[in-house]
């Protein structure tokens, strides 16, 4: 028999095969993971609908997979029944990509008063999933084949042991590094990101001896109720506090309309370092969340993006990134542009150093470099400056960053 690749989400017709949990000749039971393919960033684990033998493999690590290509056959007890369900699952998956508009129609008017395409609902089946009871997680609730995971992981979590966290990978000398998965993600998006945006970068130092102090005094308070106070999440509350303030950097450039659509919402992505190379989760709302809540997010986003835990909504919709190296070393960088956005803002170290204050008097201050670069096509030199001096008066006043919501 064959299985062949599920929709993976909304819109997503094609993914690239990472690892197989399995090989020929393995047993397989229902909701064993079978595969880990990767769209936009997010590693998803495709469970198995079926129990029966693997006899072949029908793709190697790296290749692009379509939705309906064959990527193993098996051999099981319910052959015929599974050939005639695969097929109409696989007419129906032809189907959805040939006229996408014409079937959501379809999908909105099923049975069932869940929005999910046949290849889900045929997994779902398969592994006895009532799909009332998973919260989707695509455009309008729609349930997508990763919102069946957590359905399906514990009781193969019994069985596999847990793996250890990666360690950087930092190439061995003489070799060759195939350019695939994530790190071929990355590189096609810094491609496209500085082949489409002008950038330029707009660099100053802010004195944050009073966030410093404040970070101090708080952390165990906050270690106390589990939660990490990094100085990323006050980062992400300034850049949201002038976001409000200077909305044209919390936007992006319709370049068929010819229109820049300054957003609303305030989501922040953040970069993240992980063992395969650079991720950036977002933190949703960050102007609605008190630094609890971003500091809460920030740590479940960045463990799960390092684990390769990220899920693909997790992953989209940032509308301006904060990355920060501050942590690693350095002063300064100058960031490239999460595309489609206009702005990123870039953060170096905290380092002590002697200033003159108003009155000339020399004294200690931990200060910071800030980097932040723009898309030129709509932020001009004048109004980043401006954006820059909002992110520091806020930063300059990490007390009004405690407050429950930016007003």
């Amino acid at each position: 028999m064959d299985f062949k690749l599920p929709e993976l989400g909304e819109g997503i017709y094609e993914a690239e095969l990472v690892s197989w949990r399995v090989k020929p000749g393995d047993a397989v039971k229902r909701g064993q993971t079978l595969l880990e393919a990767m769209t936009d960033k997010a590693t998803m684990e495709v469970p198995s609908p079926f129990a029966g033998t693997v006899t072949t493999l029908e793709a190697k690590p790296g290749q692009q997979l379509k939705v309906g290509e064959v990527v193993l056959t098996y051999t099981g007890a319910e052959q015929a029944k599974d050939a005639a369900a695969d097929g109409e699952k696989t007419d129906r998956a032809k189907e959805e990509i040939a006229a996408p508009s014409r079937n959501s129609d379809r999908r909105a008017t099923a049975t069932s008063g869940v929005r999910a395409a046949p290849s889900v609902r045929y997994m779902a089946r398969k592994l006895g999933i009532d799909l009332e009871q998973v919260r989707g997680s695509g455009p309008g609730g729609r349930v997508v084949i990763e919102d069946l995971s957590g359905f399906v992981a514990p009781a193969e979590a019994a069985t596999r042991p847990a793996r250890p966290e990666a360690r950087p990978d930092y190439g061995t000398p003489g070799s060759r590094i195939k350019l695939q998965g994530l790190r071929r993600i990355i590189a096609d998006r810094m491609v496209q990101s500085k082949h489409t945006i002008p950038h330029y970068t707009y660099v100053d130092e802010c004195d944050v001896s009073d966030l410093v102090r404040l970070r101090d005094a708080l952390r165990p308070r906050y270690e106390r109720a589990g939660v990490k106070l990094t100085y990323l999440a006050f980062f992400v509350k300034a850049a949201a506090a002038a976001l409000k303030e200077v909305p044209i950097v919390n936007a992006s450039l319709d370049e068929k309309a010819a229109e820049i659509v300054l957003h609303d919402r305030y989501h922040v992505g953040i970069a993240v370092a992980t063992p395969n190379g650079l991720m950036v989760p977002v933190v949703r709302d960050a102007d609605r969340k008190d630094l609890t809540e971003v500091a809460r997010d920030i740590e479940r986003l960045s463990a799960e993006a390092r684990a390769g835990k990220a899920r693909l909504d997790d992953l989209r919709g940032s509308t301006f990134t904060v990355t920060s190296v501050g942590n690693i070393g350095g002063l300064f960088s100058t960031p490239v542009i999460n595309y489609p956005e206009v702005g990123i803002l870039g953060v170096g170290k905290v380092v002590k150093r002697p200033v003159y204050d108003a009155a000339r008097n020399l004294r200690p201050a931990d200060m910071i470099y800030l980097s932040l670069s723009f898309d030129h096509r709509v932020v001009d030199g004048a109004v980043g400056a401006v954006f820059g001096n909002a992110v520091i008066r806020q930063l300059q006043d990490p007390a009004a960053l405690l407050l429950d919501k930016l007003v």
